[in-house]
């Protein structure tokens, strides 16, 4: 088997080796990176929801930028939120505008969970790696 191309940002890695997986990994001119959370350096979880929400956007750009990557490279979001029902409005139009920047924005999904392992919020996206083939 080949070596997968790990994608690792500077810090939080007691999250990564605790729960044994990859920030992000290169393949196929993608970058596909893990489900980021709201979580501090030693791996526990923002307790405010709007700040848990833009430290997991803050963990994000990290691992993107370690890759060469930006926002602007993201084409598909996948969102994983304890009770969005009440919640997501709120988070979503006050913390996503700061990152995705003006239409056209990736496709989404937003899926609710009861469990995110003690978070409130996760956000997995794959992003184009800069340089690869358009298709």
């Amino acid at each position: 088997m080949t070596a997968r191309d790990a994608v690792f940002p500077a810090g939080r890695h007691a999250l990564y080796e605790r729960h044994r997986y990859s920030p992000a990994v290169r393949a196929g001119g993608f970058l596909f990176v893990s489900g980021q959370v709201g979580s501090r350096e030693d791996g526990s979880p923002e307790p405010d929801l709007e700040q848990q929400v833009r430290l997991a956007f803050a963990n994000l750009d990290a691992v993107l930028a370690a890759a060469g990557c930006s926002f602007d490279d993201v084409v598909d979001v996948t969102v994983f939120m304890v009770d969005p029902a009440t919640r997501f409005e709120q988070v979503w139009s006050t913390v996503v505008p700061d990152y995705w920047g003006q239409a056209p924005f990736p496709t989404a999904t937003v899926v609710g969970v009861t469990w995110l392992s003690g978070f409130d919020f996760e956000i997995k996206v794959t992003a184009r790696l800069p340089g690869a083939a358009h298709g």
